[in-house]
């Protein structure tokens, strides 16, 4: 049994509790876009910054990486140690379904709001991340664009030990972003574009920094595709996730939530499911043939 909330019309509807055939019956016959979240990999062993049981935390902004070197170098330091785990993350049932329910024809494609690319590795095809991904790293003088592991040969030559000297201090606790907590960064050598000179950053879009639009429109025009959206995993706290959920909702098309704790988005929803992602999506899927890694 999944516990669920449906609305109709607003204002947010109490809960309820509902079988998973409730939301199989909403989404039937019916072509899906999905807006996933963190919630979607945490399974995978990835941290959220929002779920229930999440610590507080603190995302570095734009402003800050930019503005103020001691934030640049803390931020390299704990990536430097981080961005492995994330790298080696495996797609977990969640992902696995929506490439199933992909190949089956009912999902139109994914837009994910998370940089992990587990949904590329989990066997999805369309794919839109929103927020880039951790895996490039570009030059914010020259645009010149290098790969993650690249920069990681770059950092180690210039930081001799210093992973080392962090697993034998602390260990490694991962949080969001492809970071780790690293309390002595004040040593690290940060590097610079080898072309240039100019200031590196991950191809990422920080809070602060506004999505490219090509990217928002690509977005748009799947939800447009579409004749539902399922947001799983997502609390729809930030806007660039839920301007989707406002445009699907603008063109009248049923919208699915899952989600463990309140959305920023339910009130707009046509049905809300407080569960997991992952078995969700593999009750979704049910029998259909699984592939990825």
């Amino acid at each position: 049994m999944i516990d669920a909330v449906t609305s109709s019309p607003r204002p947010l509807p109490r809960t309820t509790p509902v079988p998973l055939d409730a939301l199989r019956s909403l989404l039937d016959g019916r072509r899906v876009a999905v807006l996933t979240g963190a919630g979607v990999s945490t399974d995978s062993g990835i941290p959220d910054y929002r779920g229930p049981d999440s610590p507080p935390r603190n995302p570095m902004t734009f402003q800050q990486f930019v503005g103020d070197p001691v934030f640049r170098r803390r931020y390299w330091a704990r990536n430097h140690i981080g961005w492995r785990h994330m790298d080696s993350a495996r797609p977990n049932d969640g992902h696995r379904a929506l490439a199933a329910l992909e190949r089956a024809g009912t999902v139109v494609g994914v837009i994910t709001q998370n940089v992990d690319l587990l949904h590329t590795k989990g066997g999805s095809r369309s794919v839109i991340d929103l927020h880039g991904t951790y895996a490039q790293v570009r030059c914010l003088a020259c645009d010149h664009r290098i790969s993650r592991f690249t920069l990681h040969e770059r950092l180690t030559g210039a930081n001799p030990g210093f992973a080392e000297s962090a697993h034998a201090t602390t260990g490694v606790e991962v949080a969001p972003d492809a970071d780790a907590v690293v309390p002595d960064t004040d040593s690290f050598v940060v590097v610079d574009c080898d072309r240039c000179g100019g200031m590196l950053k991950p191809d990422i879009v920080y809070f602060g920094e506004i999505v490219p639009r090509p990217r928002v429109e690509h977005a748009y025009a799947l939800v447009d595709a579409a004749d539902a959206l399922l947001v799983a995993g997502s609390s729809l706290t930030v806007q660039s996730g839920l301007r989707f959920v406002r445009h699907a909702r603008k063109r009248g098309v049923p919208v699915a939530i899952v989600n463990r704790g309140p959305c920023r988005g339910d009130a707009l929803a046509d049905l809300k499911v407080e569960a997991g992602t992952s078995e969700t999506l593999r009750g979704l899927a049910g029998g259909l043939p699984a592939d990825g890694n």
